[in-house]
């Protein structure tokens, strides 16, 4: 009864605490008790039970409060996370989402039912999907995080995000799920996109420019190195990144030698841009020199810091080189290589200079070769430039080191003669002349002698100008040739011969500007028809044109005042055009509808000047005038010059329909010889023999020797200076066709 007394208040207490044990440990428990064989056994037994019961009231109420502590720290766990901007989530390995925050749900715009237990898989890009397993299959318990970046479906948006994704453990170590905490980097991604294509934009550009780039850190470091520097610098970038700029990048002056400062040092120093000066030449790994251009700038950032340089250079050597050639070409004589008339007269300038700076003494020699234009005429422009070359060569042995040789233009030449008195420069010229008077030019198995006309002059504190020195070497050059050629004339002060040749100087910048400013006029002279075979029915009325010119005064300057000028300074073409412009111009005013012949004075220069013809027929064109109304006078001076280039000249004319005079015949010793060779249609009789004709003889017999051989060639005469009646008697009797003269009548203005 006891015991069974004692199993009821077992049960009872067990019962009692029956919330606190489960059906397993009654069941346990229950046949333990039954076991006990005495009371006595029960007593204890029933004492150990109340121990244990004791016990496992304490372990039931430490599981409360460790429940309670649990559901606690999950509440606050809850409240941190769903506070949270990131997505939360946490699932198992086959994808299944066990828990996920507010945040998450918000995302992904799905509601609760929709996300627990589902797989995450389809919210994953499926372009991504594979990438994502590939990394989450890398987590172990060595490496329990991984970080992922993919792409997400959000209804019909796509969505960078970035997960930290953590393996979960219990306290046992045994793996329960995988955590993963993410937030949306969809703008970031977008920059960053941007930024890779505006770097890619940057690196194609620095890849795809011309010019070589390369930058360093703030220490001068390399950094980077585009194609066009690697070429340059003959290396790569892996070699070159993070060395000194200085030891792959060694400049120099290309004339001294010296070293020169690294311009990214200087920019970084002075924090500026620097260009690197001119003469630069970069010495690369290949010890290969090139001649570079560049700047250099410091690189700094948001706060204004230095943070790096760049350096932007390029390959100047062709450019530098074409410089060059360009700068000489500017200063030296193509044909002979030697300095020109611009940098002979920069250097006269510096010595002219020194002379009054330093009293220092100096010479100028002005040398004109002779028979130059026999060679040239004889075996054409390619004998010609040889000689001048060789004669370069012969007077350069004969200088000083100090002396500067120039060629002034056509076959004058100067010579400089640096700290050298004026005894000296005599002795020196004296030599060139002896030397080229020694020299014998030979053109295939033709020989040649030539000689050379020197004008000398010194440079001290007296002389004036650069201008006033050259002219007065030009003046006493040409006196040297007007005294026999193949001489040396010493320029003196008040020298008459001098001053003479300086007034033709100044007369050739007068007639530059007379042509500027129109002060030539024209004038005419009839030539009047003296027998009945002078002239044919339809031809009118015949004049000579005449050239005046007209100074500040306004004064009348006859011709053989300022032609000798024109002609020593090469001008006489530009004069024969404006007279032919100004007669065509005012050709219906002056002639109108009459049948008249206007005969036009031609020099030298215009009959050698292939272009002559070409301007001629442009103004027959421009003027609509009948070419059969011109006559154009040549003398025989200049015809004997170049009697084949006069005859074909002559004869291209005439087939344009004009008419040919030659004038002043009867001067030369050949006359009658080369009137063969030219087909004129008149013969201007030298006034020398119709002047005197009266009283002369001799100048009577001549004009008739010359009217009779031009009557059987066919040729009709025109007798100038023709004064007075008695004249006019004798020359119709000699048969002479036309006269001209006062005693015809007198020059007048055209018009």
């Amino acid at each position: 009864m006891a015991y069974k007394h004692w199993l009821s208040s077992c049960i009872k207490a067990i019962t009692a605490f029956g919330s606190l044990y489960t059906d397993i440990e009654l069941r346990e428990l229950i046949p333990k008790a039954l076991t006990f064989p005495s009371y006595g056994r029960l007593l204890v037994a029933n004492r150990e039970l109340e121990r244990e019961i004791s016990d496992v009231h304490n372990e039931i109420r430490l599981l409360k409060q460790a429940e309670i502590a649990s559901k606690q720290s999950e509440i606050r766990y809850r409240a941190i996370v769903e506070d949270q901007a990131e997505v939360i989530a946490r699932y198992l390995p086959d994808g299944t989402l066990t828990f996920f925050n507010q945040a998450f749900a918000l995302y992904y715009g799905r509601s609760p039912e929709e996300l627990i237990g589902s797989p995450d898989q389809p919210m994953i890009l499926e372009a991504d999907r594979q990438r994502v397993a590939e990394f989450v299959a890398l987590i172990s318990a060595d490496h329990p995080v991984v970080i992922i970046e993919n792409r997400v479906l959000l209804g019909d948006r796509v969505r960078w995000t970035k997960w930290h994704n953590r393996m979960i453990f219990d306290e046992q170590g045994c793996f329960l799920e995988f955590q993963s905490v993410g937030y949306d980097i969809t703008d970031f991604k977008q920059i960053e996109e941007t930024l890779f294509q505006e770097k890619e934009l940057a690196q194609v550009t620095l890849q795809s420019i011309g010019d070589a780039v390369l930058t360093t850190d703030a220490f001068g470091k390399i950094q980077y190195l585009n194609p066009v520097a690697k070429s340059l610098l003959q290396c790569s970038e892996a070699s070159a990144e993070g060395l000194l700029l200085e030891e792959v990048f060694g400049i120099v002056h290309e004339t001294t030698r010296e070293k020169v400062q690294n311009p990214i040092e200087q920019a970084l120093q002075e924090n500026r841009t620097v260009n690197l000066a001119k003469h630069t030449v970069l010495i690369n790994q290949n010890n290969q020199e090139i001649a570079i251009q560049d700047s250099a700038a410091p690189i700094h950032n948001r706060e204004g810091q230095i943070i790096g340089g760049v350096m932007v250079f390029r390959d100047v050597t062709q450019n530098r080189e074409f410089s060059r050639q360009l700068s000489w070409q500017a200063t030296h004589d193509a044909l002979t290589g030697l300095a020109n008339r611009q940098e002979f007269e920069r250097q006269v300038k510096q010595a002219l200079g020194l002379a009054c700076s330093d009293y220092q003494v100096h010479a100028l020699c002005y040398l004109d070769l002779d028979h130059f234009k026999i060679v040239n005429d004889t075996c054409g422009h390619v004998a010609g430039d040889e000689l001048l070359r060789q004669i370069t060569v012969l007077l350069q042995e004969k200088i000083r080191k100090t002396d500067i040789l120039a060629r002034l233009g056509g076959d004058e030449f100067g010579v400089l003669l640096s700290k050298c008195t004026l005894e000296q420069a005599l002795l020196i010229a004296n030599d060139l002349l002896s030397c080229v008077q020694k020299f014998r030019f030979v053109w295939q198995e033709q020989v040649f002698s030539i000689g050379i006309s020197i004008g000398l002059v010194g440079i001290d504190t007296h002389s004036e100008s650069v201008a006033e020195i050259i002219s007065t070497a030009d003046a006493a050059c040409y006196t040297a040739k007007n005294w026999g050629r193949n001489r040396v004339y010493v320029a003196q002060t008040n020298d008459q011969e001098r001053l003479q040749q300086r007034e033709k100087m100044q007369w050739a910048s007068r007639i530059s500007q007379a042509l500027e400013n129109d002060w030539f006029c024209l004038y005419v002279q009839p030539i009047a028809a003296i027998t009945s075979t002078a002239q044919n029915a339809d031809d009118g009325d015949y004049y000579e044109v005449l050239l005046r010119l007209r100074d500040k005064q306004r004064n009348l300057v006859l011709p053989m005042t300022f032609i000798p000028a024109a002609e020593r300074y090469d001008l006489m073409h530009l004069i024969d055009q404006w007279v032919i412009r100004t007669l065509f111009r005012n050709w219906t005013k002056v002639v109108g509808d009459k049948q008249s012949i206007y005969a036009i004075n031609l020099s030298g220069s215009s009959i050698n000047d292939d272009r002559f013809f070409d301007f001629l027929y442009q103004q027959f064109t421009l003027y609509s005038i009948s070419p059969h109304c011109i006559c154009f006078e040549i003398t025989e001076t200049v015809a004997i010059a170049n009697l084949s280039k006069a005859r074909q000249f002559i004869q291209s004319l005439q087939r344009m329909g004009c008419r040919f005079a030659l004038d002043d015949f009867g001067v030369g010793m050949s006359s009658f010889a080369y009137l063969k060779s030219l087909p004129v249609d008149y013969l201007k009789i030298d006034g020398s023999f119709i002047r005197n004709i009266v009283k002369n003889p001799v100048d009577n017999a001549i004009v008739a020797a010359i009217t009779h051989i031009s009557s059987v060639m066919g040729i009709q005469t025109i007798a100038e200076f023709v004064e007075n009646d008695a004249i006019l008697e004798r020359i119709t009797a000699l048969g002479i066709d036309y006269a001209q003269g006062y005693g015809i009548a007198a020059p007048r203005p055209l018009g």
